[in-house]
Formats: structure tokens, sequence, C-alpha cells
């Protein structure tokens, strides 16, 4: 019993010499042994600088100044993570048993590199296998005492960290000033992790859940729950996810301020229409792989008052790439550019809305949000002043520049086909080249215009481009060209008939059968020479500008009785001038004037050319009836004086 005795208390000596001689050791020379063992072990250089101090029991651990671990030999020459300082601890009792349970990994400003090539991430540990080597008579047979060691994770932290994530060479992202926790604290529990960082606007938080850990870091497709807390808004995805961060599962994106969370990841600055989600709930089936693709199924989207739903595709770059085809029902865009301001503070804006065009400001910066191509259907989709109807439109969206295509549009009851474009690459500016059929006359100019006073259907074109960062100023600024046909309308507050004197007329109203003409733009100001309305009675020719920019009208417009003065026909001129919400209608009695005036001096030229044959005639001793005939009776009456003189001179009677 007493050499069993003296056995133990060898091994204790020795134990106790041991650890003394580890705590004893200088700092750098338990700082080398450290690393020959971490290489040996995972194949990659480990460094550390300054004391390092050991923990024994019941955590072997240890707490060193800076520190920089290798990357993998494939990766490049940057360190996979480095830290000013790092502690880490292991389960000691664990570790005889040969299992690896990290009690704790702590590090202070961090930088952590984690690269994906190819299907390998720099984070995969250990030594390279020895290859298989054949032996006669057969196959490879693997090296024998093998086994799996159980690793499991309790702690860990990374305080004001930066993290890197490098995918086939093109960095995806590079975040700064990040908390970072983990823990894992048995083989069958879940991964949890959460990691918060600094934004613009406050913080961002993610939570992230694999229940699965050893499937996925084996390769395997596993669950992934994952939640994103951003200034602003929300991001949950509930679904698989595999060791290429390829995703499939159900997202939900929730925001009540869409601007406040943009601009918490680098997108300060950009406005979001009303209507469009200023605050959204969106979800999809959603399905994400490695190359940056996003695809969205089974999609509805509340933004704001409006619900669309479809699908769509998203291609992940700067700026994103989005293709989708969405459905919608009655779809409100009208106040797209209003803002938060309190109600008491716009009154100027108002004011000057009441007066002309709007001098505020358009926000056009949401064109540069994206590129792609949009295709939506609706049941009717209202924008400022006007509302259309059930349409198809499709908006291609490339490099702030949108085309917006109708295929058709329903417009003041009419189809409307062609192109409205928005350029806000240098200032905005907006053009378009339509063609019109059906449209409702009335309705068309009443809303564009303030014009109510013409009604009709009617078919036409239209081409213009105004430039300015205001309402007003695209108005000043409109070039163009067009025409415009009308069947049977009606113009109210002009009675032709009772202008033209015959009669009461049509309760000052004025039928029309037809109306035709065509017009050029230049500057805000629209020109005519062309216009003919045709009535039963009448017709009617107009020339005259409109000027659209300061929204006023100076037009000579021409009737014409077609069965007065004998047929002959009655022209009243009307002059139509003064603002073409309310303009005034004047007769042009100049023109009656210059008319009439005309007329009596045609009557009193042809008296005194009567007068002139009647002398004449007589003087001839004929009648004259014409210049004609005066000619022919004084040639005669030469040739008689001419006989006479001829036969006196020959002696004859």
């Amino acid at each position: 019993m007493k050499w069993l005795l003296r056995i133990l208390f060898l091994f204790v000596v020795a134990f106790g010499l041991v650890i003394g001689a580890l705590l004893l050791m200088p700092g750098d020379k338990l700082a080398a042994i450290l690393a020959e063992q971490v290489k040996g072990e995972t194949g990659r250089e480990l460094k550390l600088s300054g004391d390092v101090n050991l923990s024994f029991w019941p955590v072997l651990g240890m707490e060193t100044g800076p520190v920089t671990f290798g990357n993998a030999a494939w990766a490049g020459p940057e360190p996979m993570l480095s830290a000013d300082g790092l502690a880490v601890g292991v389960d000691a009792a664990a570790l005889l048993n040969g299992d690896l349970r990290i009690r704790r990994i702590i590090a202070d400003n961090p930088v952590l590199r984690l690269e994906l090539e190819d299907g390998r991430g720099n984070w995969e540990l250990g030594t390279t296998p020895a290859p298989v080597t054949a032996e006669a008579g057969g196959g490879g047979k693997a090296p024998s005492g093998t086994s799996q060691t159980a690793v499991t994770l309790d702690r860990l932290e990374l305080t004001k960290a930066r993290l890197i994530y490098v995918e086939n060479g093109a960095t995806k992202f590079d975040f700064s000033d990040v908390d970072l926790s983990a823990s894992w604290p048995d083989a069958s529990s879940p991964l949890i992790m959460e990691a918060k960082m600094a934004v613009p606007g406050g913080k961002v938080r993610v939570d992230l859940k694999i229940p699965d850990l050893p499937s996925y870091a084996s390769g395997a497709v596993t669950p992934l729950e994952l939640a994103l807390t951003a200034p602003g808004g929300e991001v949950g995805f509930n679904g698989r996810v595999n060791l290429a961060g390829e995703m499939d599962g159900k997202l939900e994106v929730k925001t009540k301020k869409t601007e406040r969370m943009l601009a918490a990841f680098g997108q300060d600055g950009v406005g979001v229409p009303l209507g469009l989600g200023r605050v959204a709930d969106v979800s999809a089936q959603m399905t994400y792989t490695s190359d940056g693709r996003i695809s969205l199924r089974d999609m509805v989207a509340q933004l704001d008052h409006n619900r669309l739903t479809g699908k769509a595709d998203i291609e992940i770059s700067d700026p994103p790439k989005l293709t989708a085809r969405l459905d919608g029902g009655n779809i409100d865009l009208s106040r797209y550019n209003e803002t938060s301001a309190p109600a008491g503070g716009g009154s100027g804006s108002a004011q000057a809305e009441a007066e002309g065009w709007s001098t505020d400001p358009i926000d056009a910066s949401a064109l540069a949000l994206a590129n792609g191509e949009i295709r939506l259907t609706a049941k009717s989709i209202a924008v400022p002043e006007i509302t259309l109807g059930p349409s198809d439109l499709t908006l291609s969206l490339d490099r702030s520049r949108a085309v917006l295509q109708m295929n058709p549009a329903t417009l003041f009851s009419g189809k409307l086909r062609g192109q409205v474009v928005a350029n806000n690459r240098n200032g905005l500016s907006v053009g378009g080249k339509l063609k019109a059929k059906n449209i409702d006359i009335q309705q068309a100019l009443s809303t564009l215009g303030g014009i109510e006073r013409l009604s009709g259907t009617g078919t036409g074109s239209f081409e213009f481009l105004g430039v300015g960062q205001s309402e007003d100023q695209i108005m000043r600024s409109l070039g163009g060209k067009g025409n415009l046909k009308v069947g049977k309308g009606v113009i109210s507050g002009v009675d032709l008939d009772r202008l033209m004197g015959r009669g009461k007329g049509a309760g000052g109203t004025t039928v029309f059968n037809s109306l035709k003409a065509s017009f050029t733009i230049d500057k805000g100001v629209l020109s005519n020479k062309d216009l003919l309305m045709s009535l039963d009675n009448f017709r009617a020719d107009g020339k005259g500008q409109v000027d659209i920019g300061s929204r006023t009208i100076d037009y000579l417009f021409t009737p014409t009785a077609l069965r007065a003065n004998s047929g002959q026909g009655l022209s009243v001129p009307v002059r139509i001038v003064g603002p073409w919400s309310n303009p005034s209608f004047k007769p042009d009695l100049s023109k009656v004037i210059e008319a009439a005036a005309e007329g009596q001096l045609k009557d009193i030229e042809d008296d005194a050319k009567q007068k002139v044959l009647k002398k004449v005639g007589d003087e001839l001793g004929t009648t004259v009836t014409d210049t004609e005939s005066a000619e022919d009776a004084l040639k005669n009456k030469l040739e008689e004086e001419a006989k006479k003189g001829l036969l006196k001179l020959l002696g004859g009677n």
C-alpha cells in the first residue's frame, strides 16, 4: 500500500511541477508553444503579442494581448481574425473526455474576415487529411483510430468588431462597429446568434437561429430563422439555408418609416412617394441563390393604402435590378409628392396652386432606387388630377430614367397608347408621345387646363417635352406638337344663332358636327392656325395662342353664317381672351365693320362704272353695258367715220 501512495505522491508532485513550470514560463515561450500546437491542429498561423495568462481548472483558458489567426491557404494574405485582445476558455473536464466544450471566446476590436469560394469556407478548420493509400490486392483504406470530437460553444463575444464577408472574390459586405454574440451550448441545441451595429438613425439588430448546426456545417440544407430590426422597420425570414448562403422560405418585410430604414442602409435622402410604401407590409415566398438573385413568388404587398399581388425577381447590385409582374385593384398615387409637413404649413403652396401651376420642388430621387422593368395591371390608377381606368402599364427604369408604356391605358373614358418619359439624370425632364382614341374632350380639358366649355369625343396625337424641377417650370418650358379631331360636340357659353341674329338660339350653347385642328408648342405657348368647325348653318375657323405656362388664352374664333347675305355668307369674329378658366367672349366688331366697308366700296365702284358706261354710250350713240361692249362700240364708230372720210376723198356721196 505504501508503494501506491508513493506513486500517487510522485504524480501529484510531477503535475504540480508541470503547472508551476507553465505558470513561471515567460509569456513569449508560452505563446510559441501555443502557436505551434494550434498550427499542428488547424494548419493556421497563430501570432500572440504581449503576455499570455493561463488558467487550468475548471476552465482551461488563456488571455492574450494583440493576436492574429491566419487565413486558409486559398483565401489570401489577410488574417481570418485579428484583435487587440483575446480570451479563450474550454471546459477542462470535457476535454479529458475527448470533447471540446468552449466556455468563452471574447475579443476586443476584432476584425473577422469570412470568405467563401467554390463551396469552401475559410472558417472550416483542421489539417489536411492524409491521402488514402492503396494496399496490395485491394482498394484504399482509411486510417484507423479516427474519431469525431464533439464541439460546443457557450459564449462568443466580439466587441466593436469589423465583419467582412467575401464571396468568390467579391466583397458582399463590410460592416464596422459591430457587437456580435453567439451560443451553442449542446450538440443538439440550436445555434443562437445576435449582432448589433450602429447605423444612421439608430442601430440594426440581427437575430439568427440554426436549429441543426452540425448538419449545416456538413453542407446539408437546414432550417433557419432570421429577424432583422432596423430604424424604421423590420425583416423576418423562416425557411431553409445551406452552407453557401442559399435560402428558401417565407419572407416578411414591415416598415413604419421606409425612408428612415433606407437611410440606415446607406440610402439617405431617397424619397419614397406616398402610395408606394412609406409604410409597407410585404410578404412572399423567397428564394435566394448564391449568385445574388432573389425570387419572390405569391407576393402580397400593402404599400400605404395600396395593395398589390404578383411576383418579382431581384438581382442584388448597386442599384438593384428588378423585374416584376404585379396586379392591383384601385391604386391611388394622387398624393405621391405629399410631404409630412404640418397641416398649417402649406398655405403658400395652396395659394400658388390656386393662381397657377405648383412651384413646389418635385422630388424625383425615387427614379434612382432601382433598374429593371415592372408590368402593372390595375382596375384604376389615380395620379395628381388624373384617374386612369382599367389599364395595362409597363414601367422601365434605367439609371434614373423611367419610361411608362401604355398598352393601353384607359383615360378620360377613352384609350391612350404610347409612352411617357421622366428623366432625372441631369435635372428633371418629362416628355411623351401619345395617341388617343375616343377621349372625352371635356374631361381632358377640364382636368388638364380647367377648360370646361368644350365637350365631345375626340381622337388625336400629342408629343411633348418639358424641363424643370417644379410643375410651373415644366409647363413654362413645354415644347411639342399634336392634332385633334372631334365628332359631334357642344360649346357652352357661345350661341352662334343668337350671335348671327337668327333667333333665340340654343340656350347659350352651340352644337357642332365636327372639329379638327393641329398645333405646335414652344416655350409653354400653344399656337394654332387651322381650326375648322362645321355646323348645320355655319362654319367656323380659328387661330390664336394658348399660354400654357401662364394659363391664359388669346384666340380669334370666326363663325360664318353660310346662308346669310343672299347665300354669300356673313362672318362675325369672336375674340376669346383672358384666363382659360374663365375667359371672355367678345365679338370683334372691327372685323365686321371692315367687311361691311369692303362691301359698300364695291357698290360705289359698280355705280361709278355704270355711269361712265352710260356717258360713253351717249357719246357714241349706242347702248354700252360693260367694258367690252364699250370697246366694240368705239371700234365700230371709228370704222364708220373712216368710211365716210374715204368716200368724200374719192368724190362719192
